[in-house]
């Protein structure tokens, strides 16, 4: 988002910042019966989605939607107890 040149940078910046925490959020709140890394690679990923065609940066927001749900996943059952 930084590198990419926007009408408003401010609102952009501001868009992916919430964007990334209601990621986090979901993967927090999802009770599925899988592996929580695994819920959050997947909703991640999904998530990720809409800002990646928009930008039409597919893959490092898509990757790092991806990695950054993979990382809350892991690290969601030490912090929560």
């Amino acid at each position: 988002m930084f590198k990419m040149t926007f009408a408003d940078k401010r609102a952009a910046i501001s868009a992916a910042f919430i964007e990334r925490f209601t990621i986090a959020l979901v993967i927090a709140l999802v009770a599925l019966p899988w592996p929580r890394w695994g819920v959050g690679v997947l909703f991640g990923t999904l998530l990720s989605i809409p800002s990646a065609l928009i930008t039409k940066a597919y893959l490092p927001i898509v990757l790092l939607g991806a990695l950054g749900g993979l990382i809350v996943g892991l690290v969601y059952p030490f912090v929560v107890r």
